[in-house]
């Protein structure tokens, strides 16, 4: 049986330092590769468009949502779906097309796979962000993403398989970046608890953080992993004590950008 053809679907705003590294990735093997932009002021689009990928425009509207939308409009049915500061690695690439060979065959559905970070130099094996397990690749006609504000969901309807190699993950460019992006999804995360009618509780402030810093730094050992791991572990409690605080402020007095 022909191996089935495969898009593969980034989604992008201002990437331009990440986004050749992400194509160039799957270049060797997908039949299409698919950005969808919503927005970007700097080089994403033209360097995508430079490097073979289709480019559509569709304005933000949350991660899910978005991703959906790329999905909708691929030209294939198995789609593997990455991050611009995402790359596929060699071996995983190998893997994928293997995958998708059998795949038919065997039933499966989507695939899911270990992603691999890396942090002030060195990949992180600990701390809760390894093997991080994630479906990344799915037959469109049986999956779709889940749309909350935060932490989207591919599911997948049937068998999902597992892949070994590593998606490798470059999620920060600097501490900087790591503590704006804890302040803007700490955001998002108080409308949550918001949203859900989670009341206000000072113990929660006080203990949750606590909580989190131990978990991540000794319970998942992320003090295997050096400074980087203390790091984390600190950055990590500071992002929860920055949802609950976000949750005393009063309704309408900080408006964070919702955008990724």
């Amino acid at each position: 049986m022909p191996r089935p053809p495969l898009s593969v679907t980034i989604i992008t705003l201002n990437e331009e330092k990440n986004i050749t590294r992400a194509i160039e990735s799957v270049r060797g093997f997908a039949q299409e590769i698919l950005v969808v932009d919503s927005g970007s002021t700097d080089q994403t689009t033209q360097l995508a468009r430079r490097l073979g990928a289709r480019v559509l425009t569709n304005p933000w509207r949350g991660y899910g949502e978005q991703k959906n939308f790329a999905q909708s409009q691929a030209s294939h049915d198995w789609i593997l779906n990455i991050d611009s500061d995402e790359e596929v690695s060699p071996e995983l690439g190998v893997e994928i097309q293997q995958a998708l060979d059998r795949a038919t065959e065997e039933g499966v559905r989507g695939f899911h796979m270990p992603r691999l970070s890396r942090y002030l130099g060195r990949w992180i094996r600990h701390g809760g962000w390894y093997p991080n397990r994630l479906v990344r690749l799915a037959q469109r006609s049986h999956s779709n993403w889940t749309e909350p504000d935060v932490h989207e969901e591919w599911q997948v309807r049937g068998q999902v398989g597992s892949l070994r190699h590593d998606l490798l993950h470059y999620p920060f460019r600097d501490i900087r970046d790591q503590v704006a992006t804890n302040i803007r999804f700490s955001h998002l995360g108080s409308e949550v608890l918001r949203k859900r009618g989670v009341r206000k509780s000072t113990l929660r402030l006080i203990y949750k953080p606590v909580g989190k810093f131990l978990e991540t730094y000794l319970l998942k050992k992320g003090y295997r992993d050096g400074i980087a791991g203390f790091i984390i572990a600190v950055n990590a409690a500071h992002s929860i004590f920055l949802k609950y605080a976000y949750f005393f402020e009063e309704k309408g007095s900080g408006n964070e950008n919702s955008h990724h």
